[in-house]
């Protein structure tokens, strides 16, 4: 997963990834190697290089806000960017009267189908949530419709691009 994360005027690129129950993490150029768990909600403990680092996350409440990073006595705020979101970003007009295919970023597993074929929804609307490294993201509704088809189940394993759902 590439991401774009901003601390105050510094602006880095971030890349993660997963490889045999280890994460990597490479911060314009630096490497990281972590081992990463979640005890409770929003709190994460990282372990590098022996030493076990534990952060609290607060996530903000809006979309593309801030979110709020305390680790130890350091609090930060980051803000998130994915690029591959904002290439998928569409005028609210885009889909018109077609067909709106709902598809997943990262692999990861089906954890709840929120709703079921022939059902309203709004655009925003929460229809399935994913599972992808340990977090939980819901994939929304990018229109009003109705839900045309689900192409999966919950407990199924997905990989990126995935077409999840569609909305007419």
């Amino acid at each position: 997963m590439k991401l774009h994360a901003q601390v105050g005027e510094n602006k880095y690129s971030v890349e993660i990834r997963r490889e045999d129950g280890k994460v990597y993490a490479d911060i314009d150029g630096r490497e990281y190697e972590l081992t990463v768990s979640e005890p409770e909600t929003n709190v994460f403990l990282f372990n590098h290089e022996g030493k076990v680092y534990e952060a609290t996350v607060t996530p903000s409440a809006k979309i593309g806000g801030r979110t709020h990073v305390r680790i130890g006595t350091n609090e930060i705020d980051v803000k998130l960017i994915d690029p591959k979101r904002l290439r998928s970003v569409v005028s609210e007009n885009e889909h018109g009267d077609g067909l709106a295919e709902i598809t997943t970023a990262m692999p990861g597993k089906v954890v709840r189908v929120l709703v079921e074929v022939g059902n309203e929804v709004a655009k925003g609307d929460g229809v399935l949530v994913v599972e992808a490294m340990k977090m939980q993201n819901e994939l929304k509704s990018p229109k009003d419709g109705i839900v045309k088809d689900i192409r999966t189940e919950e407990g199924s394993t997905v990989s990126a691009g995935d077409i999840l759902a569609t909305i007419e």
